[in-house]
């Protein structure tokens, strides 16, 4: 991929910027602002080569039209706090706001347009629709840089269609991501372990198949690990679970067993009477869940297993919370393994933590992100790359022609 530096000079072009600004929102309050942070730099050094910074990302998912919830707004002010300089906020994606804003914009400037997604062509599966879509994004620039690793898995206008119609090139981000991601599906220095987390096997079948094929060690948690415990031939009372996956996590076990690669289940669990808080929950054995109860988070004993296994390994990839991290009782097995990450970090192993709830759950419980080898911004990209799928963003950004 080519690098804004093979892009020459940039003084008084109009650069667009593929950004992944999808932060979490509460009301026109930002409870996280690491992917802000995250996409300054590239912004900021485009504005320091002089060119005229249009900035572009998405925001929730308002299915094509303008919702006041998912307006990039509040994004505009923290930008332009974080970059230390101002941002002009155009009020839609390409039309008179977006022009003006553009239009008016002198060297080193930045403006950001509204939400991507508020137009129906972003996400279009009609080719025709998002390529119109995309030469109206195309005609506000001159150039354009891909540097949101957040959506680069997706066929969107923005992603895909926009670097086909410009000379492109991949931000800093963008190049760092997929420099340490491409190092876990390279080869890893040995022992490797993967942590995965979060609700639903379905969601992570296929990296789990790919991972079989590469990983010393695969330590399951969150609300995931009751459709393996279930697979085990234990009761898992009101946990969330995936009947349907059932035989697809058995053959996952077996294939693991064949294969030499230990998987590691939690051995207690927090049991709760509800999903609150406040509910009343006590640490079970995974062989003991009350039919009444629902595991919330793994247990302490099973955050000690989790974590021995992690310090024994060189180089660690997470994804996925272990527990529900945003309420207090069930946040300390997550705790447990970012602790463990953070000591692998510490003796020179590499860490990726593999953005989404993970990276929210570092900075809610207080890691410094500095104490980890890498915290990426995207999670489903990240997954898939490490499924071993051809992404649409960065295919692109490969190709050698403009």
């Amino acid at each position: 991929m080519r690098t804004v530096d093979d892009l020459g000079d940039l003084r008084g072009k109009r650069v667009l910027v593929r950004s992944d600004l999808n932060v979490p929102l509460d009301g026109h309050r930002i409870t996280d602002d690491g992917r802000i942070r995250a996409s300054a730099p590239t912004i900021g050094d485009l504005a320091d080569r002089g060119a005229r910074v249009v900035v572009c990302a998405h925001l929730g998912r308002p299915k094509g039209k303008p919702v006041e919830e998912f307006s990039l707004a509040p994004v505009a002010e923290r930008l332009a706090e974080v970059l230390g300089r101002p941002v002009e906020f155009a009020t839609d994606t390409v039309g008179r706001s977006a022009k003006a804003a553009v239009g008016e914009l002198g060297d080193g400037d930045v403006a950001l347009l509204e939400n991507l997604r508020f137009n129906p062509g972003e996400e279009s599966k009609d080719e025709t629709e998002r390529a119109a879509f995309a030469d109206d994004l195309a005609a506000l620039a001159d150039v354009y840089v891909a540097d949101g690793f957040g959506a680069v898995h997706r066929k969107h206008a923005s992603v895909y269609d926009v670097p086909q119609r410009l000379p492109h090139a991949a931000g800093a981000l963008v190049l760092a991501e997929t420099e340490v991601l491409r190092r876990l599906t390279g080869e890893p220095e040995r022992p490797y372990a993967v942590v995965l987390g979060g609700s639903k096997v379905s969601h992570k079948l296929g990296v789990i198949d790919n991972l079989i094929e590469s990983v010393d060690t695969l330590l399951i948690g969150g609300g995931m690990v009751f459709t393996f415990l279930k697979a085990q031939g234990h009761e898992v009372g009101r946990s969330l679970l995936e009947e349907d996956e059932l035989d697809t996590v058995r053959g996952y076990l077996q294939q693991a067993e064949d294969k030499g690669v230990e998987i590691v289940l939690p051995v207690d669990v927090v049991a709760a009477t509800e999903f609150s808080a406040d509910a009343d929950h006590d640490v079970v054995g995974v062989d003991a869940i009350p039919s009444d109860r629902l595991g919330l988070d793994i247990g302490p004993e099973s955050g000690r297993l989790f974590a021995d296994r992690i310090r024994g390994a060189r180089t660690v990839f997470w994804n996925g919370p272990m527990g529900v991290f945003e309420l207090a009782p069930f946040a300390e097995g997550t705790r447990a393994v970012a602790e463990a990450l953070t000591e692998v970090t510490a003796n020179g192993g590499l860490t990726v933590v593999g953005g989404g709830d993970s990276a929210a759950a570092v900075r809610a419980l207080g890691f410094e992100e500095s104490a980890f080898g890498h915290i990426s911004t995207g999670g489903g990209a990240s997954l898939e790359l490490l499924e071993g799928r051809d992404l649409p963003g960065l295919t692109v950004m490969s190709d050698e022609e403009d």
